[in-house]
């Protein structure tokens, strides 16, 4: 597969492969060079979604002179976003705004089922989906986010009250995502009901399951724990802004 999207000045199209060993060890990059290389835009070794689809940048574990300038040209600028790790140094010009610990969670063990009270959800269904987004604030969604993979909700006399779904999706291997239940209706299994439903999809094409959390959602993952999944990783995400001025792009 050859992926020609690039932007700003002339610059080679991404490599074939990438340096991870392991698919989840880059989860982004080895989804854009994959499922979802439709989505891809590069610019040398930085690779990001469609941000109408997701905000996510793939980069390589360490950031060299020429990763920083394709950096600032794919987040334009002032544009942030989040790097997987912790140690990077940016340019002058740049600013680290925060660092945030996470966890990623493998779903070899999930005990999946499929749950025919579920509907997939629909790009009809986004405007409800933002709308339940906002209530709960399970992570970043945006408006074609839903185009990532499969999302089942459940809905209760006709209102949709909670939902999970696919988002990143490497060789072999399909994230879970956007959990989230509205608080009326916590406590009463669906959160489980959704992993469950949505990891029996994964499985049904020869996939396995995983996931991301935040390393302080401590609720969070001791139900995914419970559930199966097994802590793969522990990481950092840095949170880094670009400069302002274009000019500083230029290397």
């Amino acid at each position: 597969m050859t992926i020609d999207t690039t932007i700003g000045r002339d610059r080679p199209v991404a490599p074939e492969t990438t340096d991870a060993p392991h698919p989840l060890d880059d989860p982004v990059r080895t989804s854009l060079h994959g499922e979802h290389h439709r989505f891809a835009t590069w610019s040398g070794r930085i690779g990001r979604y469609d941000p109408q689809v997701t905000r996510f940048v793939g980069h390589p574990p360490q950031l060299d002179q020429q990763d920083w300038a394709d950096l600032a040209v794919i987040l334009g600028p002032g544009g942030a976003t989040g790097l997987r790790g912790a140690g990077h140094v940016p340019p002058d010009g740049w600013t680290v705004l925060d660092e945030k610990g996470s966890v990623q969670m493998d779903g070899t063990a999930l005990r999946v089922a499929h749950d025919p009270e579920l509907e997939v959800l629909t790009p009809a269904d986004v405007p409800e989906i933002l709308d339940l987004i906002a209530r709960t604030e399970p992570g970043p969604f945006t408006s074609r986010t839903i185009e990532m993979g499969t999302y089942l909700g459940l809905r209760v006399n006709g209102r949709l009250v909670a939902m999970a779904g696919e988002r990143l999706h490497p060789p072999g291997w399909t994230e879970i995502s956007a959990v989230c239940t509205d608080a009326e209706f916590r406590g009463r299994g669906i959160a489980t009901r959704l992993v469950r439903a949505v990891g029996a999809g994964i499985r049904d094409r020869g996939e396995i399951p995983f996931l991301h959390a935040l390393a302080t959602n401590t609720t969070a993952i001791s139900l995914y724990e419970t559930l199966g999944f097994t802590l793969r990783n522990r990481s950092v995400l840095t949170i880094v802004q670009a400069p302002d001025a274009p000019s500083a792009f230029r290397s």
